[in-house]
């Protein structure tokens, strides 16, 4: 009897966020779970180019890409320059018609280069900026999760987030997002998505979701 092949999927957290975010992800074989980190950008690095940079982490051919808020944005970037079996993005857009309205202005006004990078010593800030405004209550728990407090990073990924650009959604990218999301608002999204309960943290707090659809889904795409 042969033996089954391993099926890769490589999970890239949301911005300041660690790999911890999946740590309840749990997949049956065949599939294997591969969790990127951030790296430190080059001063003034594209996002284009960051993406290429992260691609030498890939070590198996055409695998699964799973991105999570800003990650999902970086993912799709990869998959530019990769070849793989399919993009799936969790809390995230598909292309920049989507980002709310205050992202959409400050495009145009740079008005995110104002803000005081000093705001990341502040765990609570941080928190909520990552994960919305559904794990108030939690804060203390999802603190932990945080590992990219770098201001020159948050800094790049803060412009790279608001200057993306891609107009056109990637063809056959699988979108999931939490009815709740505070951090990009399901009324600002177009279909295809596949709208769950939860809100920006769905990844952390809906997992026995994941767990239990993941496998159906890949599986499909597969």
């Amino acid at each position: 009897m042969s033996k089954e092949r391993s099926i890769h999927i490589y999970c890239m957290p949301g911005m300041a966020a660690s790999p911890k975010i999946f740590e309840f992800i749990k997949l049956p074989s065949p599939y294997v779970i591969h969790t990127l980190s951030w790296i430190p950008p080059l001063k003034n690095e594209p996002l284009a180019n960051y993406a290429l940079r992260m691609c030498e982490r890939i070590k198996h051919p055409n695998p699964f890409l799973v991105g999570v808020s800003f990650g999902g944005i970086l993912v799709q970037e990869m998959a530019k320059h990769i070849k793989v079996k399919k993009v799936i993005i969790v809390s995230s857009i598909k292309n920049n018609s989507e980002l709310p309205i205050p992202m959409k202005m400050a495009q145009k006004t740079n008005a995110h280069k104002l803000l005081p990078m000093q705001w990341i010593k502040s765990l609570d800030a941080l928190a909520l900026f990552a994960f919305g405004k559904g794990i108030q209550r939690r804060l203390e728990m999802y603190q932990k999760y945080l590992s990219e407090r770098n201001p020159e990073y948050l800094s790049w990924a803060i412009d790279a987030l608001v200057k993306w650009n891609q107009e056109e959604t990637m063809e056959g990218v699988l979108h999931i997002h939490g009815l709740k999301d505070t951090v990009f608002p399901i009324k600002n999204l177009q279909q295809p998505f596949l709208q769950i309960e939860g809100g920006h943290a769905a990844i952390i707090s809906h997992a026995k979701w994941f767990n239990k659809e993941l496998p159906s889904l890949l599986g499909k795409l597969n």
